[in-house]
Parts: structure tokens; sequence; C-alpha cells
């Protein structure tokens, strides 16, 4: 096994053990979500005329996510990264975290890119094919999209089907959702998510809208949607 492999087996194992131990202060388990901040390392994803790249600006969401949800929220979510720095993570590696946790939500963010420098708005990915998810995820991504739009006013395209890596691979695992958020191709929305306040603003927007999804911000208990 070569030195990745190692690294993988070992942080498999530590997710496992940390998972092991949610809950047992309240004698209930915790809500678990994990975020995927697409692309990373080599691999800067959609690039905006002025240089703005797709990874650092999911990654910053990520992070803000975090902030929120100690900050104003007591950690009231247990939050895992499938990667919490500029490294190139595999698919297959990206879902190894979600697969040794069984959380509540997979969340990959996203930024899109359009040969047509007018496309806009948000738009959310569920699963091609029908699982035992499907209807969580759905109704999970809906609300991301209902959120973002109500609370920042972004234009929203609604919710799509597609056979992504990280869907599939969790299409048996846990309700599970790729966000795009917004078009690094279009200079009003480059613009606005080139600025660390708004990213903090729709890290904020996000994470209320799962905390809505499970009904009450003080009593998050974990939902079992099979």
């Amino acid at each position: 096994m070569g030195k990745k492999g190692i690294y993988w087996s070992v942080l498999v194992l530590l997710l496992l053990f940390c998972a092991h131990g949610y809950g047992q202060e309240t004698g209930k388990e915790r809500t678990v979500i994990v975020i995927d901040a697409g692309h990373g390392g080599a691999d800067s994803g959609a690039v905006s005329e002025n240089g703005l790249m797709e990874k650092e600006v999911v990654l910053d969401i990520a992070y803000w996510m975090l902030h929120w949800n100690r900050e104003l929220f007591d950690n009231g979510l247990d939050i895992f990264l499938t990667r919490d720095r500029d490294t190139l993570i595999s698919l297959s590696d990206r879902t190894k975290v979600s697969r040794a946790l069984r959380p509540d939500l997979f969340l990959s963010l996203h930024c899109n890119h359009s040969g047509n420098s007018m496309a806009k708005g948000m738009e959310a990915y569920v699963h091609s094919t029908e699982g035992p998810y499907s209807k969580a995820s759905k109704e999970t991504a809906t609300a991301l999209l209902m959120g973002l739009e109500q609370r920042l006013g972004f234009a929203q395209r609604g919710l799509k089907e597609g056979n992504f890596h990280v869907l599939r691979d969790n299409s048996d695992v846990c309700p599970a959702v790729l966000l795009e958020l917004g078009f690094l191709s279009r200079e009003e929305e480059s613009g606005y998510l080139g600025k660390s306040s708004k990213r903090c603003a729709l890290a904020l927007a996000i994470l209320e809208s799962i905390h809505r999804q499970w009904k009450s911000l003080g009593d998050l208990g974990r939902v079992d949607f099979r």
C-alpha cells in the first residue's frame, strides 16, 4: 500500500472513532454533515476572467460554515470537510469519508461556468437514479435553493438530476446534494463570489437552511430518512 493509501486508511479509522462518540453527553446521536469543497490542488475548477478560482471560493465557504456553526449555533451540527486545504482529493476518497461516517447529509460545493456569459443563477443536483435517499436529497436541495434565493436574492436555475461521482457513491449512504453557487463566467456573480464578506453570507444562508431542514435550532437530533 502506498503512502496515499495508508493516509486514507488512517483517516477513515479516525473518522469512525470520532463518529462512534457522537451524542455521548446528551444521550442521543448528533446530526452529522459532510461538506465537500470541490476541486483543489492542481484542479482549480472553474476560473473567472479575473483569475478567481472555484477551488478557493468553495473552500472559503466551507470554512465560513464551520465558523458560523461554532459561533452562532453552538456547534449544533457535527461538520466534517473532505478537504481542509488546497489539495487535490480523488472523488472516491471524498466519498470514503461519508461511507465511514454515514452522515445525515453530504453537500458538495461548486461554482458554475458557461461559454454563455449571460448564464446565471444557482442550481442543485441530486443523483439521477431513484434510491433510498432520493426524496430526502430532493427536499434538501430544494430547501437550499429556496433559502439562498430568499436570503440573498440569488436567481435559481432549479433542481436537476445528474450522475456525478459524489452523488452516485452516496446514493445508498445518505442524502446527497451538489450545489452550484453561481457562474464564475458571469461578471456580476464572479464579482460577488470574489468577496470574502459575500462568501461569509453564502455560508450562513446555507447553514441556516440546513438547520431549518432539521426542524429545530436547539434540538437537531438525527433524522431517519428511510
